[in-house]
């Protein structure tokens, strides 16, 4: 496993044609991050979402931007307010904002402003089973993800759920682009193992930035 304070610069790995980690991309934001993560989470608290089918998601979540993304007995759907609460979504923090669209234009996808952030909070044991995100308007627009604590492992198959998936390791700060090509390629994460971070306890957090709306 790497080590999470060496100071080895960040670097590039492909993943896929219009997929790249960029590795520690995160690691130095990440104090400021996991600060703004609790600021938002202080205004709309995470929380298991219940899918359409009537199970209760082991990821808990939460979201920020003009728009956020929630499911519950209607479906998947992008809104400007929680269904649960009436409230709209905390705003997304600039730093944020900065992050997602600098990290877009590193893996080659210009231009990108994200209007929502997902925030999905990981305990032990919780997953995300292979699915595509195709909820938003433009599929042009590539997905950004930002892994901060606990490592966890990444799956990322094809364009059939039972295609085969490559299996990486995303560790504290990794950030995953995918776009293009691989845009509607499917991809989730395995059962979180017990660890415990020195920034995130016994959690792993990810911040999946997207523009939902043209």
């Amino acid at each position: 496993m790497l080590d999470l304070f060496s100071e080895e610069a960040p670097w590039s790995e492909p993943l896929a044609e219009g997929a790249v980690i960029l590795r520690r991309r995160a690691r130095d934001e990440a104090n400021t991050l996991m600060a703004l993560v609790t600021e938002i989470a202080a205004k709309n608290p995470f929380y298991h979402r219940i899918t359409p089918g009537g199970h209760r998601m082991s990821v808990a979540m939460t979201n920020c931007g003009d728009f956020g993304w929630s499911t519950d007995s209607r479906g998947y759907q992008y809104s400007e307010r929680d269904s649960m609460t009436g409230h709209r979504w905390p705003g997304m923090p600039e730093l944020f904002r900065q992050m997602a669209t600098i990290c877009a234009a590193e893996a080659g996808f210009t231009h990108f402003t994200p209007d929502a952030c997902l925030i999905n909070r990981y305990e032990p044991g919780a997953k995300l089973t292979l699915h595509q995100d195709k909820d938003e308007q433009d599929l042009t627009q590539p997905i950004v993800s930002v892994s901060l604590g606990l490592p966890a492992v990444f799956q990322f198959g094809g364009f059939e759920r039972g295609d085969a998936t490559q299996r990486v390791l995303l560790e504290h700060g990794d950030i995953v682009v995918w776009g293009g090509p691989s845009r509607l390629c499917y991809h989730g994460i395995l059962p979180l193992k017990p660890g415990l971070h020195p920034l995130t306890g016994a959690f792993r957090y990810n911040l999946t930035f997207r523009r939902a709306f043209r």
